[in-house]
């Protein structure tokens, strides 16, 4: 069969029966028609919308999770089509496709919304997105290290893991780009090191100023791997278990403290010692500001001359000419 502008087409009808395939014939051909001619739109499915997507966000650093949301997701959209699909379908997928937590449960329908605004904006296979509302999520309170106690969680790692701790406290790296460091990504006369685009979570450059405690951890390292910064038993770090750091934490009696928690103590410890959020942001490689003002509670000196009118305002107070006739009659 040829559609409306000459291009063939072939397509099973799924049956063997002539006059329903026939039927079929006649409903699709009629279908391409007012899509041409009528300026209507395919209908399409999400199946089609999941494949599109993973195709063209294939760079993605996280195109793996989206495979197994997506996975998990299409056996509910198979009975209703992509144009029909609307916040409640996807609030109710996900809900059947995971029992995990509210902010997990977000991330599937970050992803939903996200693929129904391409569906819109871009592909234009849909007039419009249906409103995908989110969870409300708890925030959750900032785990961080006091020193003392960061010198007592080193005392207990395996001595594979003290330089890596080290020289997460002081960088604030993640863990995926501390593993994956490699000597061609430092300058030690320079005492700076950085991180890649295709390799920062924000997706762009993070550079690395280098203190000496950064440094003396490198140092550790020279001679054990001709390309890889931090290994075990001189092979690089692949697949890290967390087994050795939990157990130092118990050890320690820290708990309810997780290896990217070092990432927070860095940042915490900084703010603390009067550098601004701007300043943070561009050493973490955080993408907006507001990932950082999540710590500004740590450093509230710069209010203190602001908290101070009140002392102005109850010294006042206390030395009317009221209170004191009350304290002559007294």
């Amino acid at each position: 069969m040829l559609d409306p502008g000459g291009k063939r087409i072939r397509r099973s009808t799924g049956t063997a029966d002539e006059k329903s395939a026939q039927e079929f014939h006649d409903r699709l051909k009629g279908d391409l028609w007012r899509i041409t001619r009528l300026d209507e739109k395919a209908v399409r499915s999400f199946n089609e919308a999941a494949l599109r997507w993973l195709k063209e966000k294939s760079h993605k650093r996280s195109i793996h999770g989206d495979k197994i949301k997506l996975r998990k997701l299409r056996p509910f959209f198979e009975k209703i089509k992509l144009h029909q699909i609307t916040g409640e379908h996807c609030r109710s997928a996900v809900n059947e496709a995971t029992q995990a937590s509210s902010s997990t449960k977000n991330r599937y329908l970050a992803l939903l919304r996200a693929i129904l605004r391409m569906a819109e904006k871009e592909w234009t296979w849909i007039d419009k997105a249906p409103h995908v509302s989110l969870y409300k999520e708890k925030k959750r309170r900032i785990r961080w290290l006091r020193p003392v106690e960061a010198q007592r969680l080193i005392g207990f790692l395996p001595p594979h893991l003290v330089p890596i701790v080290r020289f997460a406290l002081a960088t604030g790296l993640r863990k995926t780009n501390i593993y994956s460091l490699r000597w061609d990504q430092i300058d030690m006369q320079r005492h700076v090191a950085w991180v890649h685009p295709d390799e920062a979570k924000a997706g762009r450059a993070i550079g690395i100023p280098l203190n000496q405690t950064a440094i003396d951890a490198l140092r550790s390292q020279i001679g054990k791997h001709h390309e890889v910064v931090f290994t075990y038993r001189g092979k690089p770090i692949k697949g890290a278990s967390n087994v050795g750091f939990y157990k130092a934490c118990d050890l320690a009696g820290i708990k309810d403290f997780r290896f990217h928690d070092l990432r927070h103590t860095w940042a915490s410890w900084l703010i603390q010692s009067g550098v601004g959020l701007a300043e943070l942001q561009e050493l973490g490689g955080w993408e907006s500001v507001e990932m950082v003002r999540r710590y500004a509670h740590l450093a509230p000196d710069h209010l203190h001359k602001h908290s101070k009118h009140i002392d102005d305002v109850m010294s006042y107070s206390c030395h009317t000419p009221d209170l004191e006739k009350e304290k002559q009659v007294a």
